[in-house]
């Protein structure tokens, strides 16, 4: 599942500002894209740090009296710290919604002391544990396009972010996903 960096406007964004803000968002797309690789984002997580970029920059620049001018001469660092500043925001939060929603073992006993969504949870766990060893003993190469593959881009996004030919991102990604999936078998992971 891929996540589109194009999203509507800031509902509450003045109208002159808007074509500005998607203008800064779309040239340094790339910027946020490498910020969610970084930290393993997917999905909705793209669309929720999308997001808060683009309210962060909407309230930062909003109050000028040149907002328009100041959003065209954002450099692309304070693009990149807005962007990692937000995914740390967005992963602390997420941490502390799983913390609350944390159930003590003990609340839903299957007879052993342990509840059957702890077991669950476990092994799911201990598959994801493999799952990254085997990630981790590819070449650097493969890795990177086996990461990004997983984390939802397309091969052609694959390849416009590591500058790499389609025809490479593709064979690296097909050897690499042979290769996980081969050290997955001989650990006894179907």
């Amino acid at each position: 599942m891929t996540a589109s960096l194009a999203f509507a406007p800031v509902a509450s964004a003045p109208d002159s500002l808007s074509p500005a803000l998607e203008r800064v968002l779309e040239r340094f797309g790339g910027i946020v894209r490498r910020v969610c690789w970084k930290y393993r984002f997917t999905g909705a997580e793209v669309d929720e740090l999308m997001q808060e970029v683009r309210i962060r920059l909407w309230r930062a620049h909003a109050g000028h009296e040149l907002a328009c001018e100041s959003l065209a001469a954002i450099p692309a660092s304070y693009l990149q710290r807005t962007a990692t500043s937000a995914a740390i925001d967005l992963l602390r939060r997420g941490r502390a919604r799983r913390a609350d929603r944390m159930v003590p073992l003990d609340d839903e006993p299957d007879g052993m002391g342990q509840s059957p969504a702890a077991d669950h949870v476990l092994a799911e766990s201990d598959v994801a544990e493999q799952v990254e060893r085997a990630i981790q003993a590819l070449h650097a190469s493969r890795r990177a396009v086996v990461r990004m593959y997983l984390m939802g881009h397309s091969r052609e996004e694959i390849a416009d972010l590591l500058g790499w030919t389609e025809a490479k991102t593709r064979n690296l990604l097909y050897r690499g996903l042979a290769d996980v999936r081969a050290r997955l078998l001989a650990e006894g992971v179907h």
